[in-house]
């Protein structure tokens, strides 16, 4: 059974403004998703910001929303790291928090081999007691999960039940699903590929969109799956100009704008990111109206 099925937000981290993580705006967020159609929530992702989190803040920061949910919606905990040791021990500690699910980027800078990732997650996954996702996003890491290598862990190792997918190349999407016979839970990783990776056998999308369009991306999702394909489709195209703006810097930092142009302000970022440029504020409030969202 997956860990869900349709649209979980890699909800943002909000922050105070002296850069502490403000938990009393993250637990509104969570109740925000839990109402309006969000399947699952993924804590401490690249949205959350967690490269720029301590060890301790990012096992807090997981711990409560784990406890703020309250199995609404299933918690996907991003636990990933380039060091395996320390990928081990905040995998297995979400877990024994009560974690549905952990998400586990491929090791980032040192990055490994094909040999050195299936060494990396089996270690992870014989600790962990836990569903694990991998997250295969070489444009972040430098290091793609190949298809025979997603195809080898998810045969293997038990826990090991699927992949986030943001490489956008479909071929290498719908290569994991001959290999895998579909046995697995694939995820896409890109807003703009939802309808795509769903018609390959997908489960739904971990989603940066979903922050700001909850229920719509929920949609995307539920559309297709009841065989409203074109509706769905309708929707995935509609959402292209917001999504492409929603990436005119480097995430997170148009969508923590966004959430603020909604009126859920979320602090400021920290560094090295920076404030969104007036020129791209300006277009992503453009294409937030146009999409059907309410700007205070």
């Amino acid at each position: 059974m997956s860990i869900f099925t349709g649209a979980g937000v890699a909800i943002v981290t909000p922050f105070q403004e002296n850069g502490e993580i403000n938990y009393d705006k993250l637990d509104e967020l969570i109740d925000y998703h839990c109402e309006n159609g969000t399947d699952s929530i993924i804590i401490c992702g690249t949205t959350g910001e967690s490269a720029t989190m301590t060890e301790e803040e990012h096992m807090e920061c997981v711990k409560f929303a784990i406890e703020r949910t309250k199995k609404r919606i299933p918690v996907i905990a991003g636990t990933g790291s380039n060091c395996t040791r320390t990928a081990v021990e905040m995998s297995r500690e979400a877990a024994e928090n009560g974690a549905d699910g952990l998400l586990v980027v491929t090791p980032y800078y040192n990055k490994a081999t094909q040999q050195g990732l299936i060494a990396h997650y089996t270690a992870v996954a014989r600790e962990a007691k836990a569903p694990i996702i991998m997250y295969s996003v070489a444009s972040r890491t430098g290091c793609n999960i190949e298809p025979a290598t997603v195809a080898e862990l998810v045969k293997n190792v038990d826990n090991i039940v699927g992949v986030k997918e943001a490489s956008g190349n479909i071929s290498q999407v719908a290569k994991i699903m001959a290999m895998t016979d579909g046995n697995i839970d694939l995820y896409s990783g890109n807003d703009d590929q939802i309808v795509p990776i769903l018609s390959l056998g997908g489960k739904g999308v971990i989603s940066v969109l979903s922050n700001v369009a909850p229920k719509e991306t929920h949609d995307i999702c539920e559309f297709f799956f009841n065989g409203e394909i074109k509706a769905s489709t309708e929707l995935q195209l509609k959402a292209i100009p917001l999504v492409e703006q929603l990436f005119c810097e480097v995430n997170p930092i148009p969508v923590k704008k966004a959430m603020k142009l909604m009126g859920y302000d979320c602090g400021p970022l920290r560094m090295p990111l920076t404030e969104l440029t007036p020129e791209h504020e300006k277009s992503l409030a453009k294409a937030m109206k146009d999409f059907g969202i309410a700007l205070v």
